[in-house]
């Protein structure tokens, strides 16, 4: 297990932590929270041996295997599952010990290598790499490009395969949802519920951290609390502590009256049950979420719309794609003002190709996209972020933005974007991914949009600032159209969802869990796909079969070789076994003065019994394994 005892960590000057002792022990699966800069990275890097702490002990078992996700990725010309492979050393060091073996003629070592092989489940190694890839996105074509072709998001996705390919005592993820669609984190999320090692995981997503932790380690005011239960386990106990604060308590009952108002325009509005019963389930469980973000240091709305056509937006039979690719064809809708309107579908189904195709970042190939009069655009996207001046503070960029207003305004609303004192005056240069999603949210709020175009907004922000873009956009007026992986934020703001599959935009007549199981199905799907074309894909159905049958033996071999080798030892080991019992059943063996034999003929007993033991509970495995593997043909 790790054990923390009396730990005081500091990065450079600034003191993160004094005082953290308590043990996490194998299997544990631990949320780390936090706001920006209160540790938690430092955390992993004393975890890695990166950083030391400043006093205290840290005590990590030495032979546990510790595994993380590189924060870079060279060019390499590497194919993507050999990369992906690379993750579990042991692997690789066999491998290699092998064809040295092999070109040696040690028949000997061979048969062992083979033996540790089976043993680390070597011999679908190159499957589960596959598995892990296709999780997480990457097509079957993906799996030889080399790791140059990717861009940055794609090469994080790898390294995140990478780490899980890996045979870990310990995992540590930080942000690991950061650069996926909703469908790969599902997929992480059901990977890390089976995961049998110690996690620690950094997220700022509330449903992904309650489906997998059951333990959260929160860091406030420099001290590390080890809280039992998941994210919402930890809300409850942190709200009922914080609720006794009589200001703060003020300050959640107008937050309660808020979320109240919210709650009844929703029973109004509401059309379909099963999803209206889900949004009402989540937004009664707020007030206590509520109480305990009312320390946070975010706090903004949305400023009224100055017009509000009816309708805002329509797309009249419209195809989208490119000049050699359509993605998307006769797209039928029409965005009216207060709808909000949630994106779902499959990654590379074309869910940002609709979302550029409505803000007019991209023209439609045929059919008609019309807008409403004075409709007002508010379009979030990655790249918004790259349009910041690196040099110019919040305030300048605000200043350009609307130079009419006091700067002193500018000042107070940036605040509530916690770009307070010197941040407002800062370059923006030298701001954290989460700091520039900040600022692009808050140029794009001041200027009054009737209809937001939100193309994962949440990737960099933290839990208290997703929870206050989730209270704005509830009193927001204007019309919505969100894609996100956050799944708190799609159910606590979308009204109705859209299905971006097969090519097709069409209305999904469910929930969440619903297109859960949706995805369950088309993955289903494509496993059933896969398996039909295999013989119509090979060229030489023959020579296949030949080479399978051939893996097969190959597989089976060192299960064999292993099984005789314990045969053989059972029996020499039982006949001498049952002679000692023989020689132990004599009473004039215990008459003797000299005990020595009679200890001796015990240990030796005793040690057999043992090897007897462990050697049949080997063999009831080897043979499992055995019947596991695929018949020979």
């Amino acid at each position: 297990m790790i054990q923390l005892k009396n730990i005081k960590l500091f990065r450079g000057a600034k003191c993160l932590i004094e005082g953290a002792s308590f043990q996490l022990h194998p299997g544990h699966k631990v949320g780390l929270t936090g706001a920006n800069g209160a540790g938690k990275s430092s955390i992993f890097a004393m975890l890695r041996g990166e950083l030391h702490p400043e006093s205290g002990e840290l005590d990590i078992p030495a032979h546990w295997t510790i595994a993380h996700v590189a924060q870079e990725t060279p060019a390499l010309a590497d194919a993507a599952i050999e990369f992906t492979l690379d993750g579990d050393v042991e692997l690789r060091q066999i491998e290699a010990a092998l064809r040295e073996a092999e070109a040696a003629g040690e028949g000997e070592k061979v048969g062992e290598l083979h033996a540790r092989l089976g043993e680390i489940d070597g011999y679908s190694a190159r499957a589960r790499a596959a598995e892990l890839l296709h999780g997480l996105g990457f097509g079957p074509a993906d799996l030889g490009r080399p790791v140059s072709d990717f861009s940055g998001g794609w090469r994080v996705r790898l390294n995140l395969a990478r780490a899980l390919m890996c045979r870990s005592d310990l995992l540590l993820l930080d942000e690991p949802t950061n650069h996926l669609d909703l469908d790969a984190v599902i997929w992480l999320e059901n990977w890390l519920k089976d995961y049998r090692g110690t996690l620690l995981l950094i997220s700022h997503d509330r449903d992904f951290l309650d489906a997998i932790v059951n333990h959260i380690a929160h860091i406030e005011q420099q001290t590390l609390t080890l809280y039992r239960g998941g994210y919402s386990d930890f809300e409850r106990q942190r709200a009922e502590r914080m609720a006794q604060q009589q200001a703060n308590y003020e300050r959640q009952q107008r937050e309660v009256t808020h979320l109240q108002k919210y709650i009844d325009r929703f029973r109004a509005q509401a059309t379909k049950a099963r999803q209206a019963q889900s949004r009402i389930k989540m937004l009664e469980r707020m007030e206590l979420i509520s109480a305990a973000h009312v320390d946070s240091p975010f706090s903004f709305s949305f400023r009224e719309p100055l017009a509000a056509p009816d309708p805002l937006l329509v797309l009249d039979q419209a195809d989208a794609g490119y000049a050699s690719t359509l993605i998307l064809q006769r797209i039928m809708l029409t965005l009216r003002p207060g709808e909000r309107v949630g994106l779902l579908g499959r990654n590379g189904a074309g869910k940002s190709t609709l979302i550029k195709l409505l803000a007019n970042a991209m023209p439609p190939l045929q059919g008609k996209r019309v807008e409403g009069k004075d409709l007002r655009l508010g379009y979030f996207a990655q790249h918004q972020l790259e349009q910041l001046r690196p040099d110019e503070s919040p305030l300048q960029h605000m200043l350009r933005l609307d130079p009419e207003t006091r700067e002193q305004e500018h000042r107070n609303y940036l605040g509530g974007f916690d770009f307070r004192g010197d941040m407002a005056t800062s370059a923006v240069g030298a701001f954290s991914g989460g700091e520039k999603s900040r600022l692009a949210l808050a140029l794009l709020i001041w200027q009054r949009p009737n209809l937001l175009l939100l193309d994962e907004p949440t990737n960099h922000l933290d839990l208290e600032m997703r929870h206050a873009l989730t209270m704005a956009l509830q009193d927001y007026q204007g019309g919505m159209v969100l894609v996100s992986h956050d799944r708190s934020l799609l159910r606590a703001t979308c009204d109705r969802f859209l299905l971006v599959a097969d090519g097709k935009v069409q209305e999904f007549d469910g929930d969440l869990e619903d297109y859960r199981h949706w995805l369950n199905k088309q993955r289903l799907r494509d496993k059933a796909k896969e398996e039909k074309d295999k013989p119509e894909a090979a060229p030489n159905a023959r020579a296949q079969n030949k080479a399978e049958r051939h893996a097969r033996l190959q597989e089976r071999r060192p299960l064999l070789k292993e099984l005789e080798q314990i045969e053989k030892k059972m029996a020499v080991w039982q006949p001498e076994k049952n002679q000692l019992e023989q020689a132990l059943a004599a009473p004039e063996l215990y008459q003797e003065a000299d005990k020595t034999r009679l200890y001796s003929l015990q240990k030796r007993q005793a040690e057999l019994e043992q090897q007897l033991a462990q050697a049949e509970e080997r063999w009831l495995t080897l043979q499992e394994q055995l019947e596991a593997l695929p018949d020979i043909h």
